[in-house]
């Protein structure tokens, strides 16, 4: 019987030509599809394991994050602007939308380095890592999904048919995020500084994007919003799903190749460089 031996180096993955690495990196993910599952099966009953309330913390964060929006703008701190749809409702459906970005990347960003004892012991597509953590933000998203159509029968608004794409608009945000978190969890993997600072920079980021309140006509953070590509793959979905309209789609469908982009380049990286991160791991 001929045994075959496989040869493993850093760099192997350098040596192949252009088009014979992104066959090779898809030919891993189609093989990997099983593994990416079990990955995912299991972070998802990590994340709710001991848990008290479980999977209803997917409905309290957006829920705390709602009440202090309302809160702040019956203040007079902050204004959510003119919205033509009740707040809840346009505040849970862009939400729902920006936790795939946020859960995700926080998730992906802690993949690798919460998987050094199985890198060291087990030869894996470590990609597999990254992607099954971000498909635990999917949960997140579709769960709350439900609670945006609670929403729509509480209150005497209903979904345009568009809502039925919302699966499909949900895909370049997805791309976004596991493009970034790819290169993110590389990071993390030379400094845990990135792993410290990640919840703090979403946070950040759904402050300054246009999520929560309606973007402004001037300022800063008008200025921010029109070059941000995360604006308007939250809002095109969410107002084409209330109000069947929108006036953004040619700034939508740069967004998304710009999201598509990021993943291809994201990954690419990730898959030439992921041998030398092992070592630091």
């Amino acid at each position: 019987m001929t045994e075959t031996v496989r040869e493993y180096t850093p760099d192997s993955n350098l040596r192949d030509g252009f088009l014979k690495s992104w066959v090779k990196m898809v030919s891993r993910l189609s093989e990997s599809r099983w593994l990416i599952w079990q990955l995912f099966q299991r972070d998802l009953k990590a994340v709710y394991k001991q848990s008290f309330i479980g999977v209803f913390w997917i409905f309290l964060m957006p829920l705390i994050a709602l009440t202090t929006f309302i809160l702040l703008n019956n203040s007079g701190i902050l204004t959510v602007g003119e919205i033509t749809a009740p707040y809840p409702l346009y505040a849970l459906l862009g939400l729902s939308l920006w936790q795939i970005f946020s859960a995700g990347l926080v998730a992906a960003t802690n993949s690798v380095t919460s998987a050094g004892q199985m890198i060291k012991k087990i030869n894996f597509p470590m990609e597999s890592l990254v992607f099954a953590s971000v498909a635990q933000a999917l949960v997140t998203f579709a769960i709350q999904g439900t609670a945006v159509l609670v929403l729509f029968a509480y209150y005497p608004t209903a979904p345009t048919p568009y809502i039925l794409l919302a699966p499909v608009a949900a895909i370049p945000i997805i791309a976004l995020t596991l493009g970034i978190g790819f290169i993110t969890s590389l990071i993390n993997g030379v400094t845990r500084d990135l792993e410290k600072a990640i919840g703090a920079i979403v946070s950040f980021l759904m402050f300054v994007t246009p999520v929560m309140y309606a973007k402004p006509a001037y300022g800063i953070l008008a200025a921010a919003a029109a070059v941000n590509p995360l604006y308007y793959l939250v809002e095109v979905p969410r107002s084409l799903i209330l109000t069947g309209a929108t006036t953004h789609l040619n700034e939508y469908v740069l967004s998304t190749i710009v999201a598509l982009a990021v993943f291809l380049a994201g990954w690419r990286t990730f898959y030439l460089t992921q041998t030398r991160i092992t070592e630091r791991i």
